[in-house]
């Protein structure tokens, strides 16, 4: 009898049953995110009713520290409710940590789709905004976070679907690396001028060769990865 860790580990079987109920969880999930970002969203339209009348721009209003500190603290619980019904919806770890990964790009995608819907901003996707403010701002056009949410999607969503039938999810070292060295990259693009949003002056031109071999690298695991998963066996059949 396999072990509760085996077990939680093990891929679903493949089939039209096992696809249907991937499909529901799937489409609760997104309707959560969407839900998720109308509220995340909602509030951003009453603060920038506030602080800016005349609409979002750089350079930005500086607030004060302890509504600074509610606003990270808001981030913060939005991150740990799409990771808790992540969690909850998840059957294994692979499946958790995809769902994260696909509920995040959802919710940040429709994020921007509902301040389109309510203000009409952004006016274009190469529009400047605040993207996050852990651990410090985070500064760039609205495209760049657009892309990696639909490759966030994109690639869970595939690797979702090779679970569904029946192939064991696993990557080497080197690719886990790579991917996580894109990722970093990313980071740094968006916040390695942060200081300019806290000194309230208008940001540079943005780091594209730095984002963009970021992306890149993440690119090349996730494809390099599913080509690896085609040559392996469903778990049920022999090698």
């Amino acid at each position: 009898m396999p072990t509760t860790t085996q077990a939680l580990d093990r891929p679903h079987a493949s089939g039209a049953p096992g696809a249907a109920r991937l499909s529901r969880r799937l489409l609760w999930l997104a309707i959560y995110a969407v839900a998720m970002a109308y509220v995340e969203s909602a509030v951003v339209v009453y603060l920038r009713e506030i602080y800016y009348p005349k609409g979002f721009a750089f350079p930005i209003v500086i607030i004060a520290d302890w509504m600074a500190a509610i606003e990270v603290g808001r981030e913060a619980a939005t991150l740990l409710m799409l990771a808790g019904v992540s969690l909850l919806t998840g059957r294994s770890p692979w499946e958790r940590f995809l769902f994260f990964c696909l509920c995040f790009g959802i919710w940040d995608i429709f994020y921007y789709v509902w301040l389109w819907v309510f203000l009409g901003w952004p006016p274009s996707l190469m529009t400047w905004d605040i993207l996050f403010l852990i651990p410090v701002p985070w500064i760039g056009p609205v495209l760049a976070p657009v892309i990696v949410s639909l490759g966030l999607v994109t690639g869970s969503a595939l690797l979702l679907a090779k679970q569904s039938q029946g192939v064991r999810l696993s990557f080497a070292a080197w690719q886990w690396g790579l991917a996580s060295a894109g990722g970093l990259l990313v980071l740094l693009s968006f916040m390695l001028d942060y200081e300019v949003a806290l000194d309230g002056l208008h940001p540079p031109p943005f780091r594209w060769i730095l984002f963009g071999s970021g992306v890149a690298m993440g690119t090349a695991a996730l494809v390099l990865g599913l080509r690896a998963l085609r040559k392996r066996p469903p778990a049920n059949e022999p090698a």
